[in-house]
């Protein structure tokens, strides 16, 4: 498989194009509440913005860490390479949450992140954002909350393939979509899978015909409507039944 080709835009002109953070719609997911104006404009004075079009490469394995990525438009995915050479996906990043914090302890990415869709990104150079932990104690107290939300996503994962049957997985992927759209301000029940099917199954260590077969069945039990990547929760409450692992009571 053809790896995506790297995207070369160079950062745009921040005064001219860049909207600032107070303005953005995601701030809050991605900044801390209550802070102040002036610290507000210095951290908007470190921050640039790229734009990634559909399977462009914002960073690959290996490459030398010198920013976060705080996504603001799109969606991404982020995958490593097994012993064998076959990706596997770790994540998928939509609005609102930060790329490359896996970076922080090497120096060095430690898997590619590949846009879904055009996107664009918020550039926070993090040497420039370390000198502002000092000086802003809400911020540095924030980006650690971050990170405890990463850590706890990736044991969430862990639980998610290792103890949980393929209908549990798939069920479970579908509420965490919705509950993170919901956080958005978006619907919770109506929404676009931005990722492929053959995405889905590899991050959930599933085949593409048992993404399929899930999708017709949850159809049949009234739980949702498919039409091609548009989704339709018709029933969330007995979705969030079928991740737990219980069973539906008609």
């Amino acid at each position: 498989m053809n790896q995506p080709s790297l995207c070369t835009a160079p950062l745009l002109d921040i005064s001219a194009l860049r909207s600032s953070c107070s303005s953005c719609s995601m701030h809050q997911l991605c900044l801390p509440m209550g802070l102040e104006e002036a610290d507000m404009q210095r951290l908007d004075r470190i921050i640039g913005r790229r734009r990634v079009r559909r399977d462009d490469t914002l960073y690959r394995i290996g490459d030398k860490f010198s920013s976060l990525y705080a996504v603001r438009v799109g969606q991404f995915k982020t995958y490593q390479a097994n012993p064998d050479g076959a990706q596997q996906i770790t994540g998928f990043q939509m609005s609102g949450e930060l790329l490359g914090m896996d970076a922080i302890s090497t120096d060095t990415h430690q898997c590619d992140a590949v846009a879904l869709e055009d996107s664009e990104v918020c550039e926070i150079p993090f040497s420039r954002l370390e000198e502002l932990f000092s000086d802003i104690p809400t911020l540095l107290r924030h980006f650690h909350r971050i990170m405890s939300k990463e850590i706890t996503r990736e044991q969430s994962v862990i639980l998610l393939l290792g103890n949980m049957r393929a209908e549990q997985r798939f069920a479970a992927f579908l509420v965490n979509l919705s509950a993170r759209y919901a956080a958005r301000g978006y619907s919770p029940t109506n929404f676009q899978l931005r990722m492929t099917r053959e995405d889905i199954g590899n991050y959930l260590g599933l085949t593409i015909e048992s993404i399929s077969r899930m999708l017709s069945k949850l159809k049949k039990d009234g739980m949702l409507k498919v039409s091609n990547r548009d989704i339709e929760l018709v029933d969330l409450a007995a979705l969030k039944i079928v991740a737990t692992g219980a069973e539906v009571c008609n």
